[in-house]
C-alpha cells in the first residue's frame, strides 16, 4: 500500500450524465500508471452546499493508497451551477437520486472496467461527509456498495441537539433558513457555513422541512419508497467529531446509524486529542493540514473490517 500523499497522480475531469439527462462536473483522482493497478474505487459525496474542490486534497491521499477517486459537484453548486442558483430548481432528493445515482453508476463502470483488465475483484467504498453520508440511503443500487465511510453525516433533526447549539439548530430550521431563502430566492453563503455556496431555494427549502420534522428525513411520508437504508448490508462505519456541536452532535449520528439494519455497523468518535489538536469541528477533518492526521483513523479499521478492501488493500 502506498501512502505517500505527494506520489504521482492522474487528475481529470468528467461530465456525469444522470438519468434525468442533467449533467455534472466531476474529477477524478487515480494513482499514476507506476503505482501499479487500481485497488479500490472511491465516490466522494460532498456535505451540503460545498463543492468538490473542498476535498482535493482528501481524494489525492485516497488515490496515493490505490484508490479511482470520483469527486462530483450536486446540480446547482459549484462547477454544476448552470445560469442563477435562484432558478436552480434541485431539491435534495434530486442531489440523492439523480445526482448521487449518477456517481456511482460512473464508480460501478470503472470498477467492471478494472475488474475485466486485472482478472480480480474491485471493492468500492462511498465517503460521505455530513448530507453526503445521510443521503445514502435514498441512492438507487446503493446496495451495492462494499463499505460507507460517513462523517458527520447525520439525521438533521433539531431535536438531536442539546444545550444552546438545539435553540440555535430550532431556529436555523423553523426562521432563518426557510425566511432568508424565500427573502433572497436561495439561501445565501454567509447563513450555510465557510465552506458552502448559495444554496438552490428548493433544496434549501427542503432541508428546512425535514430539520423540523420528528427523524429528519425519514419523518417525510413523501420518501417512504425511497428510503432503502435496510437494504444496505455493506460494512458502514459513521464518525461523529466530538466537538461538532454546531453540525453533527453524535446523538444525529446515532440516529442515522439505527436504519443501517442490516449493515455491518460501527459507530466511532473522533477526539480532538486523538490527533493532537485543540479542535477539529465540521470541516477540517476534510482539510489537508489535519487531514493527513485524520485520515488514516478513518480509513485503516474501515478497510480492515470489509473483506473486498482488505483483500487489495491490506
Amino acid at each position: 500500500m502506498n501512502n505517500d500523499a505527494h506520489a504521482p497522480l492522474q487528475i481529470h475531469d468528467e461530465a456525469l450524465r444522470c438519468a434525468d439527462g442533467r449533467l455534472l462536473a466531476a474529477t477524478w483522482y487515480e494513482p499514476a500508471p507506476e503505482l501499479g493497478p487500481v485497488r479500490a474505487v472511491a465516490v466522494v459525496s460532498c456535505a451540503m452546499a460545498v463543492s468538490r474542490g473542498f476535498y482535493r486534497a482528501f481524494a489525492e491521499w485516497l488515490s496515493a493508497r490505490g484508490y479511482a477517486v470520483l469527486c462530483y459537484d450536486y446540480r446547482g453548486i459549484g462547477d454544476s451551477l448552470t445560469g442563477k442558483v435562484t432558478a436552480e430548481p434541485a431539491r435534495l432528493r434530486d442531489w440523492a437520486k439523480y445526482d448521487m445515482g449518477a456517481a456511482l453508476h460512473a464508480a460501478e463502470r470503472r470498477r467492471r472496467i478494472e475488474q475485466d483488465a486485472q482478472g480480480a475483484p474491485v471493492a468500492l467504498l462511498w465517503v460521505g461527509h455530513s448530507f453526503g453520508g445521510n443521503a445514502v440511503g435514498l441512492v438507487p443500487g446503493a446496495e451495492r456498495i462494499d463499505a460507507i465511510l460517513g462523517v458527520a453525516a447525520q439525521a438533521a433533526d433539531w431535536r438531536f441537539w442539546s444545550g444552546v447549539p438545539r435553540l440555535k439548530t430550532w431556529a436555523f430550521f423553523h426562521l432563518l433558513l426557510p425566511v432568508l431563502t424565500r427573502a433572497f430566492g436561495r439561501a445565501p453563503t454567509w447563513v450555510l457555513g465557510p465552506r458552502a455556496a448559495a444554496l438552490p431555494p428548493r433544496a434549501a427549502l427542503e432541508w428546512a422541512r425535514w430539520g423540523r420534522r420528528r427523524g429528519f428525513m425519514f419523518g417525510d411520508e413523501t420518501l417512504r419508497a425511497e428510503l432503502g437504508y435496510h437494504r444496505i448490508g455493506a460494512t458502514v462505519h459513521l464518525w461523529d467529531v466530538a466537538d461538532d456541536h454546531q453540525f453533527g452532535p453524535a446523538a444525529a449520528v446515532d440516529e442515522l446509524a439505527r436504519r443501517f439494519t442490516a449493515a455491518k455497523l460501527e459507530r466511532r468518535t473522533l477526539e480532538p486529542r486523538a490527533i493532537g489538536a485543540r479542535a477539529i469541528g465540521h470541516f477540517a477533518p476534510f482539510r489537508r493540514d489535519l487531514g493527513e492526521r485524520i485520515w488514516p483513523l478513518l480509513l485503516t479499521p474501515l478497510e480492515a473490517a470489509t473483506p473486498a478492501l482488505a483483500a487489495r488493500l491490506g
